[in-house]
């Protein structure tokens, strides 16, 4: 009985320590999770600057380019990818950097031998496209899975073309960035690539760690990492020595970075600063609210931590 003043006293702290972390929790409500379309700013400008936007142009067409790069130069991003090698003068012009240059395509990797040759010449005219126009990094990917061939078999294929290629990417100072691409999603062809033999990132991870080149780097796509194995914060933990590029989009509809959306992109993003990454974070998703700039203001704005 002499222990009931006790327990009531615990009870009590428990339930004031709940109080005060549910009030702060309300309280800080808009720092930790995505903003909801009205809180976009029509005017936001990146404030922080601690995370280093960029934006892959194709998720904003049908606008033009050099219109996406004016907006994006007004709103603070530093640097922009996926758009057309002809747009590379106008957007260095403007100050910005190409964050990530183009190579082969996802489609015909090189899981095939038959794609090798291709693959190969494409990685090198990437690299060289880069160097010109100050560009450190290029994208790779693994293609789509080969009928016929074991997992196994599939893997010595990529990595045999990627030694082919990884030497000269050394010497001019440019880094191949391997994407992971969600395989689930099937309902529109930029959101899903069912068929694709990297879509794990932990194997992805895997293959650039036997690639043994610090100019082979991770390229860590959040929107994919998020459908197909989830712990995003963990995973970016965990592969923090070997991630060399960053994409975004909502998940699961490749929408806004807003609160419909299931990955609470702030704490990723605090995450990133938490690891010490200072490469490009890459804006890509896909615009559904009626006014586009106004999404990517606010895109922009959750990822300012």
């Amino acid at each position: 009985m002499k222990s009931a003043p006790a327990e009531l006293s615990r009870r009590e702290a428990i339930k004031t320590a709940a109080v005060t972390v549910a009030g702060a929790t309300s309280a800080s409500l808009p720092a930790l999770a995505q903003l909801p379309q009205s809180a976009a700013e029509p005017d936001f400008r990146i404030r922080h600057g601690r995370i280093r936007q960029s934006i892959m142009g194709w998720t904003f067409n049908p606008m033009p380019t050099p219109e996406l790069a004016r907006l994006c130069k007004d709103i603070g991003l530093v640097a922009m990818e996926g758009v057309g090698r002809e747009h590379y003068p106008l957007i260095r012009e403007l100050g910005l950097e190409i964050s990530l240059g183009s190579s082969h395509g996802f489609a015909k990797g090189p899981t095939s031998r038959a794609h090798h040759a291709e693959v190969i010449r494409e990685l090198r005219e990437g690299i060289d496209v880069a160097v010109k126009f100050g560009c450190k990094k290029v994208i790779t990917f693994t293609g789509m899975k080969e009928a016929g061939l074991s997992e196994a078999e599939m893997t010595d294929n990529c990595l045999a073309a990627w030694k082919q290629v990884i030497g000269y990417a050394e010497e001019k100072g440019v880094t191949l960035c391997l994407e992971h691409l969600n395989s689930r999603d099937n309902t529109h062809p930029m959101k899903g690539h069912p068929g694709y033999f990297g879509d794990h990132v932990d194997f992805c991870a895997e293959l650039v760690r036997r690639m043994n080149s610090p100019q082979f780097r991770l390229l860590f796509d959040i929107y994919h990492v998020a459908i197909m194995d989830g712990d995003v914060i963990r995973r970016l933990r965990q592969h923090k020595d070997i991630i060399g590029h960053i994409h975004t989009a909502g998940v699961p509809g490749r929408g806004e970075l807003d609160d419909t959306q299931e990955v609470n992109y702030p704490a990723v993003m605090r995450a990133l600063l938490e690891i010490g990454y200072t490469g490009y974070v890459a804006q890509e998703f896909i615009p559904t609210w009626p006014d586009r700039v106004l999404a990517l203001r606010h895109a922009a704005k959750v990822c300012d931590v």
